[in-house]
């Protein structure tokens, strides 16, 4: 069985579909599963279809109004460079309603509407693809994988959108009875579950680097130090996950493949640019061919 993996990553998920569609495209891979934590779960339905033009077209035309209906960001673009300030006015809007984080991604669930239609749903779940989504559950402490085929359309859109919520910052979720949240914060590439579930050739997407390319400037207000200290707990995780995954592949006999980012592509994952988007579905393309 044949698997492609996408990490989390934000905006960088443009990477991971440039990188997919050469893969699928141009090497004529064929996989029978896709497994997405966060922006990789917004990828993976389509790619099961063989839709890659379609999520091209929408994830490079995202801008912040499609994620957020309540955005605590204020973002200002200095000579190619973009910058991030607290929105306070919005936050204390959250805060007045009663709400648990700084922002709201509302939105996002209704561009995951727009985007997956109920009968394009059905399509995907009727196939033999597996489809399988990363998410959070604080209630319990656990990481916890959704598939497709064991939930209806709505519940399923449901998960693809809370695998993405980047907490504080996007919306807490409270479904079945718990709090949930985004997928990288317990899991950022789910190799060891393709594993499990008996993979024996990966290609995994991880959207960040293999090796430490940039030291951070300080930060310049608590949204800067809490984006550099979640960014640094996500890249433990994201090594850990690695190494298993790496070390599962061997003892499993499993081939896996990983392709990681040639270069630092933002450090502000949050901040969706098309140009910059479109750019990045480019050279990932472009890798992938150098690869």
């Amino acid at each position: 069985m044949r698997a492609l993996v996408i990490s989390g990553g934000g905006s960088k998920g443009a990477f991971a579909g440039g990188v997919a569609q050469y893969l699928m495209e141009e090497e004529r891979k064929s996989y029978d599963m896709f497994l997405g934590t966060s922006t990789g779960s917004l990828l993976i339905t389509h790619l099961a279809a063989n839709k890659i033009e379609t999520i091209k077209q929408a994830f490079t035309h995202v801008t912040q109004s499609s994620i957020f209906d309540n955005n605590p960001f204020l973002i200002r673009k200095k000579k190619g460079t973009h910058h991030i300030k607290i929105n306070h006015l919005n936050v204390l809007k959250n805060f007045i309603k009663g709400r648990k984080t700084f922002g709201e991604s509302f939105n996002l669930r209704r561009l995951l509407a727009n985007e997956i239609s109920a009968s394009f749903f059905e399509k995907v779940k009727a196939s033999e693809k597996e489809v399988i989504v990363c998410v959070s559950n604080l209630s319990t402490n656990s990481v916890e994988y959704k598939s497709i085929h064991d939930f209806d359309y709505h519940d399923f859109l449901d998960w693809i959108w809370i695998s993405c919520n980047y907490v504080p910052f996007m919306s807490l979720v409270s479904k079945e009875g718990c709090e949930y949240a985004d997928g990288g914060l317990g899991c950022i590439i789910p190799i060891e579950k393709a594993i499990i579930l008996g993979a024996t050739h990966i290609d995994a997407i991880m959207l960040d680097t293999e090796f430490q390319q940039t030291n951070r400037v300080h930060s310049s207000n608590p949204f800067d130090a809490l984006g550099i200290v979640f960014d640094f707990i996500s890249d433990r995780i994201s090594s850990q996950n690695i190494h298993i995954g790496n070390l599962l592949a061997k003892d499993y006999n499993v081939d896996l493949r990983i392709f990681y980012t040639p270069k630092v592509l933002t450090t502000q994952s949050l901040v969706f640019d098309q140009e910059q988007l479109k750019t990045w579905w480019q050279l990932g393309w472009d890798y992938a061919k150098s690869r």
